[in-house]
């Protein structure tokens, strides 16, 4: 299997995709819950028979000048009810007692429940962002600390530690695409379950790649006179199967599962995490070795001069 002689392939599919999800993030902006932007989530279970409508939701709203109301609906059809989820500015406990009796006024109060809570204001959402922020960062370093130190005894360890992380980012780039293309189309949220799954993501995505480089260093050492772009090669196919298979029966199908079973709530997060550890076993097979075949060969070099000649 010639992986690498289609890298300049894979290089194009991440690029496409990344690309569709970042042209959607500069046209609507990331999709910030209240977990970032400050602000009340309130989640409330209806009879699916009778349930307000959008218009009367915020009409409450409006009586006590929340002006900024988002509301989905979704239908549980297991024990036919409704859960309607309204994300407002940020309110207090007073607000929130006297918007949530007026909802459940709508119908029986007996048959409304309150699913969910939260408010987060301006000061502790900002917070909040610049420590996501700042953990991705911390994880970023520690990747590239830990592959160059474990990867020290082979020649240009750094370039390990450094594809390392530029594969780990298309993964974060993946992630974050799937959200704003999904916050566009579905409604979704950026929220601390977000975080959750791109930590994970990330977590997984750095061992997939250990596990291919240890290979290729194992390998360096057994054959030194093969070319570097045969020996990646012969590397990356020898840990294919385990990449696949190891992903596939111990995360993606209980993954899936959960995602077409696990109810709307842990929908989104079960998505985001079945795409971004996917992404991670692909980008370790078909972007960090590659990259690091095109550094190795300083293929930039030519580039622009195959470029020249298919013009001439």
């Amino acid at each position: 299997m010639n992986i690498l002689g289609k890298r300049y392939i894979f290089f194009a599919l991440s690029i496409a995709f990344i690309l569709a999800g970042m042209l959607t993030l500069a046209i609507d902006g990331l999709p910030l819950a209240v977990d970032f932007k400050g602000g009340s989530l309130l989640e409330l279970q209806y009879p699916t028979t009778n349930i307000p409508s959008t218009e009367q939701v915020k009409q409450i709203y409006d009586k006590y000048n929340f002006n900024e109301v988002t509301v989905q609906t979704a239908v549980n059809t297991d024990n036919e009810r409704t859960i309607i989820v309204i994300r407002s500015p940020f309110m207090d406990e007073v607000q929130k007692a006297s918007i949530t009796t007026d909802l459940q006024n709508i119908v029986s109060a007996e048959s409304v429940t309150v699913n969910q809570f939260d408010s987060v204001g301006p000061v502790i959402a900002q917070q909040v962002t610049q420590r996501a922020a700042l953990a991705v960062a911390i994880a970023a370093l520690a990747v590239v600390i830990y592959i160059t130190y474990a990867f020290r005894g082979i020649p240009h360890a750094f370039r390990y530690g450094v594809c390392g992380i530029t594969a780990m980012l298309h993964d974060v780039l993946v992630v974050i695409s799937l959200a704003a293309i999904g916050g566009k189309l579905f409604g979704w949220q950026v929220d601390s379950m977000f975080l959750t799954a791109l930590l994970t993501v990330i977590g997984f995505s750095v061992q997939d790649k250990i596990v291919v480089f240890d290979r290729i260093r194992e390998n360096s050492v057994i054959f030194r006179k093969l070319e570097f772009e045969k020996l990646v090669n012969h590397s990356i196919v020898q840990t294919l199967q385990r990449s696949i298979n190891t992903q596939l029966m111990t995360v993606e199908f209980m993954l899936l599962a959960l995602a077409l079973f696990g109810g709307v709530t842990l929908r989104e997060f079960a998505v985001l995490l079945l795409v971004g550890l996917a992404s991670g076993t692909y980008s370790s097979i078909f972007i960090a070795a590659p990259i690091l075949v095109v550094w190795e060969n300083k293929e930039w070099k030519t580039w622009f001069k195959k470029t020249n000649q298919s013009a001439a």
